[in-house]
């Protein structure tokens, strides 16, 4: 049986292996084909060295992209139409790992498919396919796949030790796919969150950027929470957290009205980033009035503007983003903001 719902992938796994012998394609073009999802990259893997790669590419008259060639991987196009091209990338065998404190991982190349398959993240993401063997699934995650469940290959501990902008990740698939997470995967997300520190920043921001322009960002955003990732990463933001905002223009607790703004918006990722930060400086200026017993919360439009400065330097932020999102969030409270809409819309039941 077919389990392909598309068959997309079938005709680009042709193209490339007539140029780069050997191949298996892995990861997110698998898992979107069988759910009838267009994948958005097509990743393929081998047991041949990041030198073979290369020279195959050049012996078919196709360029080789190389930025990628110190972690084994090296990208080319296919023409899948005439004047069609397709760019995809073709990775040896390989295990990660993050040595001496540092923010980017160490790669060691293997030498067969079971091992390279085995040090993947999540089990829907750890299925491989050929012509010529059909459908690889050693870690039922095409069980994982019919059931929604994200679930680490393996052992959860080691998966996020590997490393840790997995617990991001596992975030942003639970967003994308609607899918729920492995409680025990969670649990070992939650104990292995504060590792989060050792990433790049880079990487962090690729990851919530994907989170943000979901579906479905909520999802994404509560696990987040429940792990205790923002602690680590954005701690303003953990603040919020059963916040209770004690005033009688809002029933809900602070979080819960940021997630309602974020998902109210349009996937744009300024909006959301925007919705994200909108509120953040409340905490920092909130005053009981000693008359009514309620909390105001005066100028947490320009605190939460600051601190959208501070995370633009420290995630580095591209300056459009930076100065987009500061714009809004310190003017959000005027009539017409772009942001006031969502804001208000979240803010009674």
């Amino acid at each position: 049986m077919d389990l392909f719902k598309i068959n997309n992938l079938k005709k680009i796994y042709s193209l490339v292996s007539q140029i780069v012998p050997s191949v298996y394609a892995i990861g997110g073009c698998v898992r979107d084909s069988i759910l009838g999802i267009i994948p958005a990259d097509y990743d393929f893997c081998t047991p041949l060295p990041p030198e073979e790669i290369e020279l195959c590419i050049k012996k078919a008259g196709r360029k080789p992209y190389l930025v990628g060639k110190k972690y084994g991987t090296i990208g080319f196009k296919v023409e899948t139409e005439p004047s069609v091209w397709q760019y995809v990338e073709v990775t040896t065998f390989r295990h990660e790992q993050y040595l001496n404190n540092t923010r980017f991982p160490t790669v060691v190349y293997i030498k067969d498919l079971k091992s390279d398959i085995q040090r993947r993240d999540f089990t829907i993401n750890a299925l491989a396919w050929n012509i010529e063997d059909g459908l690889i699934d050693y870690f039922n995650g095409l069980d994982d796949l019919k059931n929604k469940v994200i679930r680490a290959v393996g052992q959860p501990k080691e998966r996020f030790t590997d490393d840790p902008l997995r617990v991001l990740r596992a975030g942003r698939f639970a967003s994308q796919l609607g899918f729920a997470i492995d409680p025990y995967t969670e649990k070992k997300a939650k104990e292995c969150s504060f590792m989060l520190l050792k990433v790049s920043k880079e990487r962090w921001m690729l990851e919530l950027n994907k989170l943000l322009l979901s579906n479905n960002p909520r999802v994404g955003l509560e696990f987040l929470m429940r792990v205790r990732a923002f602690n680590w990463m954005i701690p303003e933001l953990a603040l919020q957290y059963n916040y209770n905002q004690n005033s009688k223009y809002h029933d809900f607790d602070l979080w819960e009205h940021t997630l309602r703004v974020v998902e109210n918006t349009p996937k744009d990722l300024i909006l959301r980033w925007s919705s994200l930060f909108h509120d953040s400086g409340k905490p920092f200026v909130a005053t009981i009035n000693p008359k009514s017993g309620v909390t105001n919360y005066i100028f947490h439009e320009k605190v939460s503007a600051e601190i959208v400065l501070k995370y633009a330097q420290y995630l580095k932020w591209p300056n459009d983003l930076r100065d987009s999102v500061y714009d809004i969030v310190k003017n959000h409270l005027k009539e017409d903001s772009i942001l006031r809409p969502y804001d208000l819309k979240a803010h009674k039941l």
